[in-house]
């Protein structure tokens, strides 16, 4: 993909700093242009540059390593990997604090992002552009700020609410209520809603493809309630607002499940499909993958690297592009593995999330087992397999038969498990190189379907809750599996919610938000996550607010924080 928010822009005190933004079309010739002033953001190009912009935060959260700890790290379904930083969310302990840079960056960039749009929609009436065009950029800025404040509001509580372009430094701040917060979302999304386009995503293409577009507005809106529903802030119509909104971009923009669970995460030209509601763009180009803070300077989408286990030492094998680089931050629970994808029978999704097959490219003779005790030695050619994962306990007998090293769940460690294999980025050009090139799905009608039958089931309607999930079930069975694979009203309750979204979503940077939507995330992190359950506590429901935000804020008279840290932190 070559995005459309290709390069960064920021709006700094009273002047402009612009690094491109130009279309797709003449990517390459892009030059880097500093000093423009303030009413550079007033001319067709320099509007259009900044509602570019706009996206480029979105960079900073998904695909990121700070996004992926933020939303996938210590939940029911992922536990802590033998390596890697940030370890603290996985075990809710004292390296959770305030001070974590990757919590700062995340806040300073999503408000970097909520900056700019201000930007554009407060300059929009003076900008020498078309009606048609400034009505359709206001409404991309607004669906933008309503996402980047979804997110804050759903990690930090209330936060400070700014609506305004912020021209210079400035110590005031305070902190909003969720119910504010909530209120500038979906009025932000209901205003941008009709003036955005109703196309789908693989129609869309060219130099457009990755703006907003209604039902991508609609998804999240329909999310936003869902979430608003279990918050301070609900109402006793959320469920019955967000289900409506889910039917509507389910019945109203022919976007479609595909027919394959596993082609929907196909790379390259299968980014672009029927079932995409809205991606966040990569590039091949490290050029291109940046947003405004540049803390993600050529970083890519780098899902990839953290949830592979450690093949490259294993006899037989080593790093190669294909099976990427296993940082191993994120383990597969017991849970997960055992019980939401335990229907391998009918249920193509543990197959084809998780990779359980691994060739010889480093053959050898008399090579010594490593892992598997039926056998001391394998001898194995090039392309010979080397490593089988059953996703079950085999007897020593079956492996010893074996002429490869099968891995079996009582073997699993913190550094050998099942790879989910929705992110591999075999298009990297060397074995080292670090930045992804695949889009990042954000929303996708599959999910769509699922809050659709949460918000139903929620309201009672159990026998339509039952019809929607069916939809994702059936499209997940393998061929003449679709009857088994159907639920009846009898089995749909809250659990099976909870489980599909894992057996569907899994590593999408959703659980750790769905578990804190339920009001559970205490509860199943005790039962389900070992590592986790010792030191979690209703306080993690919050993730402390960023200490350079309480200290860059002016006292109060008292000389206390004007604005609050969160509760336990």
């Amino acid at each position: 993909m070559k995005p459309i928010y290709s390069k960064s822009f920021r709006v700094l005190g009273l002047a402009a700093l612009l690094l491109g933004g130009q279309s797709c079309k003449d990517l390459l010739e892009e030059k880097v242009i500093s000093s423009i002033g303030n009413d550079y953001i007033n001319t067709p190009k320099g509007f259009e540059d900044a509602s570019k912009a706009a996206y480029s935060s979105l960079r900073n959260f998904y695909a990121s390593e700070r996004g992926l700890t933020m939303s996938e790290y210590g939940t029911d379904i992922y536990t802590t990997g033998a390596d890697g930083s940030y370890k603290g969310f996985h075990f809710y302990d004292t390296q959770l604090n305030s001070f974590v840079d990757i919590i700062q960056q995340v806040w300073e960039e999503l408000y970097r992002g909520i900056n700019t749009t201000n930007a554009v929609i407060e300059r929009a009436p003076a900008a020498t552009v078309s009606d048609a065009t400034r009505k359709l950029r206001v409404a991309e800025m607004k669906f933008l700020r309503a996402h980047y404040y979804f997110i804050l509001v759903q990690q930090f509580g209330g936060v400070d609410l700014r609506l305004k372009e912020t021209l210079g430094p400035t110590k005031s701040t305070s902190r909003a209520s969720e119910a504010d917060i909530y209120k500038t979302i979906i009025a932000d999304l209901e205003a941008a809603i009709p003036d955005l386009p109703a196309i789908k995503a693989s129609s869309q293409g060219g130099s457009d493809y990755g703006r907003a577009t209604k039902p991508a507005a609609e998804h999240l809106l329909a999310k936003v309630y869902l979430t608003k529903a279990t918050s301070s802030a609900k109402a006793a119509d959320d469920y019955a607002k967000a289900a409506t909104l889910a039917q509507s971009v389910i019945s109203n923009y022919s976007l479609k499940l595909l027919p394959d669970f596993a082609s929907v995460f196909v790379q390259g030209a299968g980014e672009i499909n029927d079932e995409v509601v809205f991606s966040v763009q990569y590039t091949a180009d490290p050029l291109t993958n940046i947003n405004s803070a540049n803390t993600n300077n050529g970083e890519g989408n780098k899902l990839h690297l953290y949830f592979g286990m450690q093949y490259d030492v294993q006899p037989g094998m080593k790093r190669d592009i294909a099976n990427d680089r296993p940082f191993k931050r994120l383990r597969p629970t017991t849970f997960l593995i055992e019980t939401v994808f335990k229907d391998r029978e009918n249920d193509s999704r543990y197959k084809k999330t998780f990779k359980d097959t691994w060739l010889s490219n480093n053959p050898g003779a008399n090579l010594n087992t490593s892992f598997d005790n039926s056998k001391a030695k394998i001898t194995l050619k090039a392309g010979d397999t080397a490593i089988y994962i059953p996703g079950v306990e085999w007897t020593l007998a079956q492996r010893a038969a074996k002429p490869y090293q099968v891995l079996v769940p009582s073997a699993y460690t913190a550094a050998l498990f099942p790879t989910l294999q929705k992110f591999l980025d075999p298009n990297r050009p060397d074995l080292t190189y670090e930045p992804g090139s695949r889009d990042y799905i954000a929303f996708r009608l599959a999910e769509t379907y699922l809050i659709l039958a949460e918000a139903q089931l929620k309201q009672g309607k159990t026998t339509e809750a039952t019809a929607a999930i069916n939809a994702v079930r059936r499209r997940a069975a393998f061929p003449g599996k679709e009857a088994a694979m159907t639920i009846t009203p009898d089995m749909m309750d809250m659990e099976m919610i909870y489980q599909e979204r894992a057996r569907e979503l899994a590593g999408e940077q959703t659980r750790w938000m769905d578990l804190k939507r339920w009001g559970n995330l205490v509860e199943r992190v005790k039962k389900y996550n070992p590592d986790a359950a010792v030191n979690i506590k209703e306080t993690n429901n919050l993730r402390p607010i960023p200490q350079t935000q309480i200290d860059r804020t002016e006292k109060a008279a008292d000389g206390s924080s004007s604005f609050a840290q969160n509760p336990g932190y």
